[in-house]
């Protein structure tokens, strides 16, 4: 049941200062920071860290007719094409200024770190999440900006996901092994 899985702080979360409250979010929820650094992205591993994938445009296309359709809205556009627009602007974002990646491990640790971070828009993320209580951000706001809901932080949706953005991200000999004394009271 201990999982690996990754997280980003985004530059606007390192311009607002909230690295370490976010960290410390994770931290006391048993979670164990396995290796974190700073990075520049350019706009080759941004490519490699958003891949557009047909899983992918299908999820994406599905959500955003649904959030257009609520605002009484008929995209005319294919799923191709609203979904390579979203993946640009997504990897626009991500190279924009520094991102603090990290790795954090611990029981449930994908599950875990979804629910600290809260859903991507932040305007429908619940209080006592970060983006629920760092963000006013939504999908609407974003659209008419033509970008992305800023939102802070980048957490893995699953294992497989993780798996990728973690050998993605980090190198083996810069992930960490150590005992966090709190699991051996779980054990």
């Amino acid at each position: 049941m201990i999982e690996r899985t990754f997280v980003a702080v985004k530059h606007d979360g390192i311009q607002r200062g909230l690295v370490g409250e976010i960290i410390k979010r994770f931290e006391q929820r048993g979670l164990k920071l396995a290796a974190i650094k700073m990075v520049q992205v350019d706009k080759d591993f941004a490519e490699k860290h958003y891949p557009l994938t047909e899983e992918w445009i299908k999820n994406t296309a599905a959500v955003t007719r649904k959030a257009y359709e609520k605002r009484g809205i008929k995209l005319k556009e294919s799923d191709r094409e609203i979904c390579e627009r979203i993946n640009k602007w997504l990897k626009d974002y991500l190279t924009e200024g520094p991102v603090v990646a990290m790795v954090w491990e611990g029981y449930h640790a994908i599950e875990m770190c979804r629910k600290i971070v809260g859903t991507a828009e932040s305007r429908s993320a619940p209080p006592g999440t970060i983006r629920g209580d760092y963000s006013v951000d939504s999908y609407e706001l974003a659209d008419q900006k033509k970008r992305p809901v800023r939102n802070l932080v980048h957490a893995s949706g699953n294992a497989q996901e993780a798996e990728h953005e973690i050998t993605l991200w980090f190198r083996p000999e810069e992930i960490h092994d150590y005992t966090r004394k709190d699991w051996e009271v779980m054990h």
